[in-house]
């Protein structure tokens, strides 16, 4: 049996000062349910990693990109689907970043991210995020 593969990309959208992250909580019924994440999705047929992240946080958090760069890019398999990741640190936008969907979101200071409030994916992100900011 083949395992579903997803392409998926994702925001890490700071504040102004870039000392703080906008992060949502999945769906309880959602592979990985309750975990904290960055806002994104799959990326569509015809659409690039970068198109598909500046539409995700307006369809899921409510901002409009205007300044965004790749951060880093990964793949990671679970046992039912690999996924392939591209990761957007999304330095400026317009509109206040929200659970536009219902979900909660929260800003959190960069420095008191828990890689265990987190998927397995995204452990690699949170490194490489937080010797950013000590670096």
């Amino acid at each position: 049996m083949d395992k579903k593969q997803l392409w998926i990309s994702a925001g890490i959208i700071l504040n102004v000062q870039q000392d703080q992250v906008f992060i949502t909580q999945r769906a309880a019924k959602a592979h990985k349910g309750g975990f904290w994440e960055f806002a994104g999705g799959k990326v569509e047929q015809n659409e690039t990693a970068e198109q598909a992240v500046i539409r995700e946080l307006h369809e899921e958090v409510g901002i409009d990109v205007t300044e965004l760069e790749h951060f880093l890019s990964l793949a990671h398999d679970y046992p039912e689907k690999s996924l392939k990741f591209d990761f957007f640190l999304v330095t400026l936008f317009e509109g206040e970043a929200y659970g536009k969907e219902g979900q909660p979101g929260k800003w959190v200071d960069i420095g008191a991210l828990n890689p265990a409030d987190f998927p397995e994916a995204n452990i690699a992100v949170l490194d490489k995020l937080q010797q950013r900011v000590i670096g």
